[in-house]
């Protein structure tokens, strides 16, 4: 099965947040998914990366 990437502005999207945010959380939250450069200029995040630190704030949550 091909890994699904995600850019920083479908991330925001997907959580209703700003770009900037993307990056502010990347940058000073541990728990938040590292980034991965593809090639220079193009950075992404592993769906599966990002679906797993869901779960893991839903559980904690609860």
């Amino acid at each position: 099965m091909p890994t699904t990437y995600l850019s920083d502005a479908d991330i925001a999207k997907r959580y209703g947040i700003a770009r900037p945010t993307v990056w502010r959380w990347h940058r000073e939250r541990p728990e938040f998914p590292r980034a991965i450069r593809l090639t220079p200029g193009c950075t992404r995040w592993k769906l599966s990366d990002i679906e797993a630190w869901e779960t893991a704030c839903a559980e904690v949550a609860e």
